[in-house]
């Protein structure tokens, strides 16, 4: 027998209406929650959206049978209520799951290290809720259809009303709650949806009152410990950890510098070095594609930076370079802030809000430089790394114009990231050169239309800058060698980043690994304790 909550069924369409939220919000969540530690690459995509479908299709299978067998309400709104619980209970125990996942990892693969590890922390933290949530669909078809000429008309309006759910449940973790409150709160808000729907029902039965209280009390204990946006939770030393429309963000100050790191919780996106001085890092390399294109320390050109982040190339090409008139195009607001908050951006650089390829196609100037520096280890954005987007570039190239890219994960190795895309831009630029970061794993690489661009970093270009700086060009001059180009193009048709990125990581994972597991090996566990 039905109870009166449900029968003029507007509760049934609530109940789906809201579970089509859910999921959806559950799944964008998920994406940023697994974010700092294996990054927003397509492939972590498909690793939750695959996830979740399994999830969805055995809940479907198992929601259709067990409602067949027993159409009792009373084990949906449970099965709701149970789901609520443990999706509240993902922002308090979610990154444990990951960091132990990760952990074994070490001593338990070989290969595929990310891709694992990311499908394991997905299969134990998402697949048991969503199952459950999978199964309101066939329950609600065997509550609500009760004779077979109306059956087609509610299971429309069922299947409606989860979509417009998933709708609803799709923008508004993306646009309203995880900007606004975070991760952690955008899981507690939507479990807290479908706790009520349960509660509700149980109250209006009139029974399993000690199981709905026992709910509701572990359900503010989640919100207690889990009402936290902070993912580096072992490091006190963040002036800022949030989120953004497009990142995870986090801003970390010692002694030295200012940095910020964007969807990975190790890792430098953008550094100001406070006493003013060299970063040591890829931007100090990339001063040279100035001089290259004939900008002396007095001479007026035109800058362009796509990934201005906040403003260390910017900062440091002014410093060096007078009269220079700098622009810069950042996709992510929320940096752009950050920039002037806490990392003293230059304020005479300009920066626009627009994707960097997108902005190329809006303008019509043209530059001496263009600085391309969006890409982020394996989370390499495919538009900007394409045989297309590089012509684009090369049209907004004075004659004598140097692009300058940022390669994060610079690799000899065939087949790697780093040689698809400097054989990709080597077929757009005749004159392609590259020079190594010392102690880093990125390469800076300078094109131009120009033959004689390596050339140009001669002693007497920079002679009338100061000590550091001449230091400076005269190793980046040293070390710069022309790159003989392949084959391996990139285009927008086909450019398979993400794995390419991917394996790159991996390999470079499994370098570093390599250490961990020798001590395991020989010493155990316990060893390998100690060693941490």
């Amino acid at each position: 027998m039905k109870e009166k909550l449900l029968q003029n069924r507007l509760y049934l369409y609530m109940t789906e209406f809201f579970a089509g939220m859910a999921v959806m919000a559950v799944e964008l969540g998920a994406s940023r929650l697994l974010a700092p530690y294996f990054s927003s690459s397509q492939i972590v995509w498909t690793i939750i959206i695959g996830t979740i479908m399994i999830a969805m299709a055995l809940g479907n299978i198992y929601g259709g049978r067990s409602a067949d067998k027993d159409p009792n309400p009373d084990k949906l709104y449970k099965r709701l209520i149970i789901a609520a619980v443990w999706i509240a209970a993902i922002p308090v125990l979610g990154k444990y799951i990951i960091l132990m996942v990760s952990g074994l990892m070490i001593v338990a693969v070989n290969n595929n290290f990310l891709i694992i590890a990311a499908f394991t922390s997905c299969m134990l933290i998402f697949v048991f809720p969503l199952f459950l949530l999978g199964t309101v669909t066939p329950s609600l078809v065997k509550y609500t259809v009760d004779n077979l000429e109306k059956n087609g008309r509610v299971v429309g309006n069922l299947g409606a009303a989860n979509t417009i759910g998933s709708i609803i449940g799709t923008f508004l973790p993306t646009f309203v709650t995880i900007p606004a409150v975070g991760t952690s709160m955008t899981f507690l808000i939507f479990s807290g949806i479908i706790l009520i729907l349960g509660v509700v029902y149980f109250i209006n039965a009139k029974r399993k009152y000690v199981a709905v209280a026992a709910s509701i009390i572990l359900f503010i204990v989640c919100i207690i410990f889990g009402n936290s946006d902070s993912f580096a939770f072992w490091d006190t030393g963040l002036r800022f950890e949030g989120e953004s429309i497009y990142n995870y963000l986090q801003v970390k100050e010692d002694d030295r510098s200012i940095i910020l790191s964007t969807n990975v919780l190790f890792g430098v996106q953008s550094i100001t070095i406070k006493d003013g001085s060299l970063s040591g890092m890829y931007y100090d390399y990339a001063m040279a594609a100035p001089l290259m294109a004939g900008i002396d320390r007095d001479k007026g050109g035109e800058l362009l930076i796509l990934g201005m982040g906040t403003g260390t190339y910017a900062r440091e090409v002014l410093k060096y370079y007078n009269n220079i008139n700098v622009e810069g195009v950042e996709i992510d607001e929320d940096i752009t802030y950050l920039a002037r908050k806490y990392f003293d951006e230059p304020r005479e650089a300009k920066v626009t809000t627009y994707d960097g390829r997108a902005y190329l196609q809006a303008v019509d100037k043209k530059y001496d430089v263009i600085m391309v520096d969006a890409y982020q280890d394996i989370t390499i954005p495919f538009q900007m790394s394409s045989v297309e987007f590089f012509k684009l570039v090369k049209k907004h190239l004075n004659e004598n114009g140097v692009m300058v890219v940022n390669l994060n994960m610079h690799s000899d190795r065939e087949d790697s990231i780093s040689q698809y895309l400097c054989d990709t831009i080597s077929s757009v630029f005749p004159y392609t050169s590259i020079v190594d970061v010392d102690g880093y794993t990125n390469r800076v690489l300078f094109a131009s239309m120009n033959p004689g661009v390596v050339n140009s970093v001669a002693e007497e270009s920079y002679s009338d800058f100061d000590d550091d700086f001449r230091e400076l060009m005269y190793m980046v001059s040293g070390k710069i060698k022309m790159y003989e180009a392949g084959n391996k193009i990139l285009t927008d048709d086909k450019a398979p980043v993400e794995l390419l990125g991917m394996n790159e990581i991996d390999s470079q994972i499994k370098d570093e690994l390599s250490y961990y597991k020798e001590i395991y090996k020989k010493k155990g566990l316990k060893g390998l304790l100690e060693e941490f």
